[in-house]
């Protein structure tokens, strides 16, 4: 069994609403992916993800029926915020959050399209190295980025990534990259749904770390 199947994303409705409580129980499920990956480098993208998700969670918790959707919540705190937001609360946490699960669905989805280095085809970080640069890389420093690029050295081998992916079992890649598809479908697109959000909000902000 993959990991990735222990909770798949719904299809969205029609309007691309995106539940508050089902989005947060989905996303949570998500960390062990980075551990996946090997070096403890990456860690900073699981602390990250994980900091992100309890922020979110703990204005949710505070009125579930106000914040059932996640455009509610933005919308809630442009109201309070004023002049500081989006720059503040759970609009930031999912601003950053948000750049995470993209760099994870563009991983995955450069694994599933069959990219790979031809003169290292074991290896991942072609793969890694696109999804940094797409999802997060503009967002970070120097200093980040070269810690980023030293993790690279420490990517794992294409077939133990996929293996861990497997929890561990001896699958068939194609097996494994099946699974992979099969979870990008409503992933994708409830990230996608994410970013057109705070385009339409103009919520959007290009500040590095």
């Amino acid at each position: 069994m993959s990991l990735l199947l222990d909770r798949l994303f719904g299809e969205l409705p029609e309007d691309k609403s995106v539940d508050t409580k089902t989005f947060l129980d989905n996303v949570s499920t998500l960390p062990p992916f980075i551990d996946c990956l090997g070096s403890k480098v990456f860690s900073i993208i699981k602390s990250d993800i994980n900091g992100n998700i309890t922020k979110i969670r703990a204005v949710y918790v505070q009125d579930p029926a106000k914040y059932a959707t996640l455009q509610a919540i933005l919308e809630a705190e442009r109201e309070t915020y004023k002049e500081e937001w989006p720059k503040v609360g759970a609009t930031l946490a999912l601003m950053w959050l948000k750049r995470g699960l993209r760099f994870i669905q563009v991983l995955l989805q450069s694994l599933a399209d069959g990219e790979r280095d031809e003169n290292n085809p074991n290896l991942i970080r072609v793969n890694i190295t696109k999804a940094y640069e797409q999802a997060l890389k503009k967002y970070h420093g120097w200093l980040v980025q070269k810690v980023f690029n030293a993790a690279l050295i420490a990517a794992p081998y294409r077939s133990n990534f996929l293996k861990n992916l497997s929890k561990g079992e001896e699958v068939k890649e194609e097996e494994c990259l099946a699974n992979v598809r099969l979870f990008l479908v409503n992933y994708t697109a409830t990230v996608d749904a994410i970013y057109e959000m705070y385009t339409n909000l103009n919520a959007e902000l290009d500040y590095t770390v």
